[in-house]
């Protein structure tokens, strides 16, 4: 039986749509978690679930900026 269909299971968060995810410079721990304070090799959302058995409360969606349109018209 699979468990994709079962409503109590939360969906994965994606950390790379997290405000919060960065890459960090660190080989041995190359992502990280701003709001968590802390580095390491997973996905920092995983290490949350895995820690506290609660997806990660503090998942805040990238603010997107609107892609600016060409210019029209002749450029001299």
């Amino acid at each position: 039986m699979s468990q994709t269909n079962d409503p109590r299971t939360p969906e994965p968060i994606d950390c790379f749509q997290c405000q919060h995810f960065y890459i960090t410079w660190d080989e041995a721990n190359p992502r990280g978690c701003k709001a968590f304070g802390f580095k390491t090799t997973q996905m920092p959302s995983a290490v949350v679930l895995e820690s506290s058995g609660r997806p990660c409360l503090k998942f805040l969606p990238k603010k997107r900026t609107q892609k600016k349109k060409p210019k029209r018209g002749w450029i001299a």
